[in-house]
């Protein structure tokens, strides 16, 4: 099969089998990125070579919990549904670790990762980061599909059109050492239509109140720099691993994490935003 269409096939399936469990109920949503999580777990594992046993079971109890909280109707479980403390520590755990993802990747010394910094980062770069995911379609009125929908459509208007700017018009290269293809023109090329879909997006599928579109502009933002740059920490994992993508189970795409590496950087600055938003609210 052509390797285009091998791509665009593979790409089409895994575009509408999330949006589809995105929107048809709250259980197709946790049952599809539980499913996305022991797979980018797995696949970490053998980027960082680290068996997978206490990892699996790891991402697995904590992505139960997640759940649990999330529908929990009374008990204890549900006080840490509206727990705000509890969301704070999980947030700013993830957030010490997104500094230390930043470091590795600026870092030039680094070629190596000790066992240590291994299971922080499976932790704080890939579990926590899910389980953040999982809470921020809901808000005070509940599940609200479009919010992680939109999200996504910024994250693929972004790299697209980083893509087309980059290739058309690129000459300055952004970060050659791990992504030799990536250009400063390409980057804001994709800031800037990140910005312009959010704009729609939040005016026409979310239908915000027109004062209240600036919250998407500063989420397109957050999307373009937070976005670019979890791509890039991906890419040195790999290349420290000496591998080209993270997995196989996607034709043309390579693993999952390869796909999500852009959404689980960014959930956590979107919730810290939604936190802050909430306090000045």
């Amino acid at each position: 099969m052509n390797e285009t269409l091998k791509r665009s096939i593979s790409g089409a399936v895994y575009i509408i089998l999330l949006i589809f469990s995105i929107l048809f109920s709250t259980e197709s949503f946790f049952i599809l990125f539980g499913l996305f999580l022991l797979i980018a777990t797995i696949e970490f594992c053998n980027l960082i070579q680290i068996q997978k046993i206490i990892p699996f079971a790891a991402a697995t109890i904590t992505y139960v919990l997640f759940y649990e909280i999330s529908i929990a109707t009374d008990g204890y479980l549900q006080s840490l549904r509206f727990n705000k403390t509890f969301d704070l520590i999980i947030l700013f755990s993830t957030l010490t670790v997104s500094i230390k993802c930043i470091h590795f990747l600026f870092d030039n010394k680094i070629v190596k990762i000790d066992s240590f910094s291994k299971y922080i980062y499976l932790i704080g770069y890939i579990i926590f980061p899910f389980a953040i995911m999982t809470k921020i379609p809901f808000g005070i009125d509940g599940y609200n599909p479009k919010i992680l929908i939109s999200i996504f459509i910024l994250i693929w208007t972004n790299d697209t059109f980083a893509y087309i700017v980059g290739k058309s018009m690129g000459k300055t290269k952004l970060f050659e050492r791990i992504s030799p293809k990536k250009t400063v023109e390409g980057f804001f090329g994709g800031v800037l239509f990140s910005v312009i879909a959010s704009y729609l997006v939040s005016k026409y599928y979310i239908e915000i109140a027109e004062g209240k579109v600036f919250i998407w502009i500063i989420i397109a933002v957050i999307v373009g720099v937070f976005g670019t740059i979890g791509d890039l920490i991906e890419s040195k994992f790999k290349r420290i691993a000496g591998v080209k993508d993270s997995g196989k189970i996607m034709p043309g795409h390579g693993g999952i994490l390869d796909r999500l590496d852009s959404v689980i950087f960014v959930a956590p600055i979107i919730f810290l935003f939604y936190q802050i938003l909430n306090y000045v609210s």
